[in-house]
């Protein structure tokens, strides 16, 4: 599924200037304390480029990184969201899961996400980013992950989706599918990964429909009672995602604020890497969900300048 880049809530600002605003964030922070709210207002309003070419102009005008000196300003978690911010998008993503695969334990969640999420295109760019900063992504996770679960991922890392939908197969998926669970004792895992991991979201979206006739029941039911663990949670997370990614993403913002602690890295994960992809989509399809404003759910979660930074991320209230 594309969706165009102006779904984004944030945009690229206008009257751009990058020395101009290299010189506003050095001011913000050269002086006796450091003006947080100055550099949130402008690094939130700029896009992605934007922020690279500030930096760029950063390093000219005053020889120093910005990102080392906006760390070493900022602090917790208002930290953690500017530095994701300053990073190119793809190199994001792959440090993510870098972070995920080499930390203490797998991070599964961060993996399951951004591999069922991202387009076969950014997907071939976080392999190649990846392979620039860290090393071979795919070695790193067959290193991390064992079975069913590893294949499913391994499938999703190649970006390789069949295109658009094939009607003289949707009927034999469907079928396919509830032959591999539902329909008989034990479940054929592999069936499951080939036809989730291959056809393209449109192409599966059909499927899902036949299959619920075939079924009595939603595809997501068949794989809860057939499925467990990672398996379980990376198939479900592909079938959210070819129904509609904002939706995939609205749920997963939810997960991470409405519970007793905020998962404070999900929550800048998501905001950041889908403020200028689909913002708009996740909010409408948040508000839909669950009958109130993401702007309102994030004003109730966090506080202080990082609450600030987030709500300028999510670009106004519905």
């Amino acid at each position: 599924m594309r969706t165009s880049a102006s779904r984004g809530s944030v945009k690229p600002f206008v009257n751009f200037n990058a020395k101009q605003d290299a010189d506003l964030l050095r001011k913000a922070m050269k002086g006796i304390g450091t003006d947080e709210d100055a550099i949130l207002m402008l690094l939130t309003a700029r896009s992605k480029e934007q922020r690279q070419e500030i930096k760029a102009a950063y390093k000219k005008a005053h020889g120093k990184d910005l990102v080392k000196d906006l760390k070493s300003e900022l602090g917790g978690k208002l930290e953690d969201l500017i530095v994701a911010l300053m990073s190119p998008p793809r190199v994001y993503d792959a440090d993510q899961l870098h972070k995920a695969i080499k930390g203490a334990g797998t991070n599964d969640k961060v993996l399951i996400e951004i591999l069922a999420s991202r387009t076969s295109e950014q997907l071939k760019e976080i392999v190649k980013a990846y392979k620039k900063e860290h090393g071979k992504l795919e070695k790193d996770i067959m290193g991390d992950t064992n079975g069913h679960y590893q294949r499913m991922l391994i499938i999703l890392l190649q970006g390789e989706r069949e295109e658009g939908v094939d009607e003289s197969r949707v009927e034999k998926d469907a079928k396919e599918l509830f032959a591999a669970g539902e329909g008989k004792f034990g479940t054929d895992e592999d069936k499951f990964i080939n036809i989730l991991g291959n056809r393209s979201a449109e192409h599966l979206c059909k499927v899902f429909e036949a299959y619920k006739k075939i079924a009595g029941c939603d595809i997501e039911e068949s794989i809860q009672g057939e499925c467990t663990g990672n398996l379980e949670e990376v198939l479900l997370a592909v079938v959210k995602c070819a129904k509609s990614v904002p939706g995939y993403f609205a749920e997963s913002l939810r997960e991470s604020m409405r519970r007793a602690g905020t998962d404070d890295e999900t929550l800048i994960r998501i905001m950041v890497s889908r403020s200028e992809e689909d913002m708009l989509d996740i909010r409408a399809k948040y508000k839909k969900m669950y009958g109130e404003s993401l702007y309102r759910t994030i004003q109730e979660d966090t506080e202080g300048d990082y609450g600030k930074a987030l709500l300028y991320l999510c670009g106004g209230d519905d």
